[in-house]
């Protein structure tokens, strides 16, 4: 596998996944395939060098662009996508063009050229699970989770678009011999998420003297994930992963959203009750949990980053060295919050 293409490269999560394959492989040579809409940045690329990265602007709904590249890969690893939930409730349309359009064309022109696809999904398809009440504490395993069996209920239009997807992956793998894989993957934390995400707003807006908001109680559970593990764990089912199978990627994070926020606030010198609360989301899921069983025993994988409050300290680190790449944007994010109360 020596060339391959990663859609949305220059999002947060496939930003992430580029730098780990130029640090680790250096024999693969990386075409980035990026519409560079709002949330993906030149600037997530940045000091990569140019004879094993290539950046193509356009769209993968670009029948004519996305089968010139494909034909000349080995593989496309899929994390293009529209993701953020309150986006998708305003405005379901680039969800539906993007995620599900987008992905219909990636696989058609990858079972024309019989080449390897790894789908990026989310365990947003899944729905929500009941909370637990012993938390906040550091996901012990305790409760339900979602495993590759679990049935399909997503809540939103963002995560019924990616189980959309999921579900024209698994039709071209039986029906067109796709050679493709997926994974559904927990809250990704991480250098280079978009400021509109829950853990980098808080961070940015207590950088930048906001005081910090809470949806509806912060009881909302969901489990966390360094995106560094995140991108170890899909080359790893690239690789080594059996076609027409599901992985789940999960690192045991489960922390509910107000213990989240509080933590940051401590680590960054703030009182742990500096935040107001506004109104929940709609359709808010109440708890996400991923059992990653299938993918340690099959695959040999396990998370390196397991201290959840280490990973977010480095990672209010980042932010605070790196304001030129998100200071511009910061009052045009937080001006669309406040048009919704939020």
């Amino acid at each position: 596998m020596k060339n391959i293409i990663v859609t949305g490269g220059a999002g947060f999560i496939g930003s992430n996944f580029v730098h780990y394959v130029v640090n680790n492989h250096p024999e693969v040579h990386v075409t980035v395939l990026d519409k560079l809409t709002y949330a993906g940045n030149r600037e997530n690329l940045a000091g990569l060098p140019a004879d094993q990265v290539d950046l193509v602007v356009g769209d993968i709904c670009d029948e004519k662009l996305v089968d010139s590249l494909v034909k000349d890969t080995d593989a496309i690893v899929h994390y293009a996508a529209e993701s953020h939930n309150d986006n998708s409730l305003k405005d379901p349309s680039p969800f539906i063009q993007t995620n599900i359009v987008g992905t219909s064309v990636l696989i058609t022109a990858a079972a024309k050229y019989h080449k390897r696809f790894h789908h990026i999904s989310t365990d947003e398809v899944y729905g929500d699970l009941p909370l637990r009440e012993d938390l906040p504490g550091h996901g012990e395993g305790v409760g339900e989770k979602f495993t590759p069996d679990s049935n399909y209920n997503p809540s939103s239009p963002y995560s019924s678009s990616k189980a959309s997807s999921d579900l024209l992956v698994r039709a071209w793998v039986r029906s067109f011999d796709l050679q493709a894989t997926i994974s559904n993957c927990s809250n990704n934390y991480g250098p280079y998420q978009h400021i509109e995400k829950f853990i980098p707003r808080q961070i940015t807006n207590i950088l930048s003297g906001i005081k910090p908001k809470l949806y509806g109680e912060g009881k909302n559970v969901r489990d966390w994930i360094h995106t560094n593990d995140h991108s170890r764990a899909v080359w790893k089912i690239l690789t080594e992963g059996k076609i027409g199978e599901t992985y789940l990627i999960g690192a045991d994070g489960e922390q509910d959203n107000k213990h989240v926020l509080e933590f940051i606030l401590e680590a960054m010198g703030q009182p742990k009750d500096a935040y107001d609360y506004v109104a929940d989301r709609h359709g808010h899921d109440l708890r996400y949990a991923i059992d990653a069983t299938k993918l340690r025993e099959e695959l040999g994988w396990k998370p390196e980053f397991t201290d959840f409050q280490a990973g977010i300290k480095d990672t209010i680190k980042w932010y605070t060295e790196h304001e030129d790449w998100w200071k511009a944007e910061k009052a045009e994010t937080e001006a669309k919050y406040a048009a919704n109360n939020q």
